[in-house]
């Protein structure tokens, strides 16, 4: 991989790194509904220059129903039920849960798609989900407060990850990346707008909070989208994807850095099963001659 892209890489992992952070510290002024309606509509705008550049509204015409879709399941729901699990649980352990989307999305293709899933692969798939029962043990010898809720919530956001992934490759394939990620955007925003409406936070957040929505929906989520698919555009969504192991590392920094986060033991292990077994999962970790080639995930 060339180094610019390398770098490129480095850069998209640390601003999707540090979406749980400022959904750790935002979500409790906005609640987790109106915070995704200010994030997506900001991602929007931010968008929209590129769409229109490119000429993608015919496109986007002819598509809108797979794309509604993936507005749904990829965008408005994942990203509600992950600020409210980022706000209960903390950035760098929220962002390790995200890692097992790429698992999610092996699972959904090997029984709806019929996409072929090595030994190696189901091994993978152990390990991952040992992890993220050692992730939850380690979160409730932590804390005194249940926390069951806020990492199934995690887990279904990932499973709409994967889901999303399989989607686009069966009803999606040869279709712009751009017109998909705008598209999503702005049926995320049309769908959640008349539903934030009731959600609108008692007190009005401060400065700070409005700041640091703009800096989550300008760059953590618009920009971010742009970087991610001229990447899969240069070096291929095989390369690209490994953007989902970095995320974890640049979200536990974040946190600890800024939010005095701590990382134990038992989350140490528990986020390496996870990473490892995604990895086995998705064939990027190679044990075999018989791999399977990693899903294209869009994630948070």
């Amino acid at each position: 991989m060339p180094t610019k892209y390398f770098i490129e890489l480095l850069i998209l992992s640390a601003l999707w790194g540090a979406s749980f952070l400022f959904m750790r510290t935002t979500t409790g002024d906005f609640g987790p509904v109106m915070l995704v309606t200010l994030r997506t509509g900001i991602a929007a705008l931010a968008l929209l220059p590129f769409f229109i550049y490119k000429k993608l509204f015919p496109e986007f015409k002819r598509q809108w129903k797979p794309i509604f879709f993936l507005a749904i399941a990829n965008t408005a729901v994942p990203f509600c039920l992950f600020s409210y699990s980022t706000y209960h649980l903390g950035a760098g352990y929220s962002s390790i849960l995200n890692a097992t989307a790429p698992m999610f999305g092996a699972l959904v293709g090997f029984f709806w798609l019929k996409d072929n899933l090595s030994k190696i692969a189901i091994f993978g798939l152990f390990l991952g989900f040992m992890g993220v029962l050692l992730l939850s043990l380690s979160k409730i010898y932590d804390v005194v407060e249940v926390v069951y809720l806020p990492i199934l919530a995690a887990l279904v956001a990932t499973f709409g990850y994967g889901l999303s992934a399989c989607f686009s490759k069966k009803y999606l394939t040869g279709i712009s990346s751009l017109t998909v990620a705008a598209g999503s955007h702005y049926f995320s925003l049309l769908t959640l707008f008349p539903i934030s409406l009731f959600f609108w936070p008692e007190a009005n957040p401060s400065l700070n909070s409005w700041i640091q929505v703009v800096i989550l929906g300008l760059f953590c989520t618009g920009i971010a989208s742009i970087m991610y698919f001229r990447l899969i555009a240069n070096i291929g969504a095989e390369k690209a994807i490994t953007v989902a192991y970095l995320v974890p590392v640049f979200g536990v920094i974040w946190g600890i850095a800024f939010l005095q986060e701590t990382m134990t033991l038992n989350m140490l292990l528990g986020a390496c099963l996870v990473l490892v077994g995604v990895a086995l999962t998705t064939g990027v970790i190679r044990l075999s001659k018989q791999t399977n080639k990693p899903v294209e995930t869009n994630q948070i």
